[in-house]
C-alpha cells in the first residue's frame, strides 16, 4: 500500500520548499500540481481558447490525454503523447493558467489524475485543497501555517535575494498576503480550510530544516501503521 501525504496552507507558509525537501529525503514523488494546470493551459492555448468557456473546455478535455511520469524524482508531463515539461514554463502560460484554474471541469479532470498518482506510488502534494478535496483519504494530512508578518517577511527576503529591489515594499507585500488569504478562504470552489484530521504546524519560529524533520517524523510514524 502506498503512502500519500497532503500538505496544505496559505501563501508564504513554505509549502513548496518544504514539501520538495521532504519528498527528496524520503524518496517520495513530489507532485507538482501547478505543472498539471500549466499542461492543460498549454493545450487550451494551442486550441485557440483564450477565455473561460466551460463548454469549450469540456470539449477539449474530452479529447485530451495528460500523462504524468517520474524520472529520478523529476515530474514529466505529456499532452497527447507530446512531452510538454519544458514547454509550459512561459510567461503566456503563467498568465492564462490562473484563469483556467478557475474552471470546474479542469479541476475535476486533474483531481482524477492526482488521485490515480496517489494510488500508484508514494506521493506528497502541496496546495490549498489537497487534504480537503484532492486526497480526502490521504495517509497523512498536514496544515502548514505561519503569522502574516512572518510570511510577508519571507516573501520580502525572497524578492531581495532575487535582486528584485524595485517596488519592494514590506507593507504592500503584507497587504497582498492578507488579501490572498481572504480570497483563498472564501473562493467558491475548494476554499482553503484545515480539515479535522490534519496536523497543524505553525512554522513562524521554525527554520526550514526543523519543519522538514518534523514532517518526516510524522510520515515515518504513519508508515509503520499502514
Amino acid at each position: 500500500m502506498y503512502i500519500s501525504v497532503a500538505i496544505d496552507g496559505p501563501a508564504g507558509s513554505g509549502k513548496s520548499t518544504i514539501t520538495k525537501k521532504v519528498a527528496a529525503d524520503l524518496n517520495f514523488n513530489y507532485v507538482d500540481t501547478g505543472a498539471l494546470y500549466r499542461s492543460l493551459t498549454y493545450k487550451f492555448l494551442n486550441s485557440k481558447l483564450l477565455e473561460l468557456d466551460e463548454e469549450k473546455i469540456s470539449e477539449i478535455l474530452d479529447n485530451t490525454l495528460l500523462k504524468v511520469t517520474f524520472k529520478n524524482g523529476v515530474q514529466l508531463q505529456s499532452i497527447d503523447g507530446v512531452d510538454v515539461t519544458e514547454r509550459i514554463r512561459t510567461p503566456e502560460i503563467s498568465t492564462y493558467t490562473s484563469l483556467f484554474a478557475k474552471s470546474k471541469a479542469v479541476r475535476n479532470y486533474l483531481i482524477s489524475i492526482q488521485r490515480e498518482l496517489a494510488e500508484s506510488c508514494n506521493v506528497i502534494m502541496d496546495g490549498r485543497d489537497i487534504g480537503s478535496v484532492v486526497l480526502p483519504n490521504a495517509t497523512v494530512k498536514i496544515f502548514l501555517t505561519a503569522s502574516v508578518e512572518e510570511r510577508a517577511n519571507r516573501r520580502y527576503k525572497e524578492l531581495l535575494a532575487n535582486n528584485i529591489e524595485e517596488s519592494v515594499d514590506f507593507e504592500e507585500i503584507k497587504k497582498a498576503i492578507v488579501e490572498r488569504d481572504y480570497q483563498d478562504e472564501n473562493r467558491e470552489i475548494a476554499p482553503l480550510i484545515m480539515v479535522d484530521d490534519a496536523i497543524k504546524l505553525d512554522t513562524t519560529s521554525m527554520p526550514i530544516d526543523e519543519v522538514v524533520e518534523k514532517i518526516k517524523t510524522i510520515i515515518l510514524a504513519s508508515k509503520e501503521k499502514v
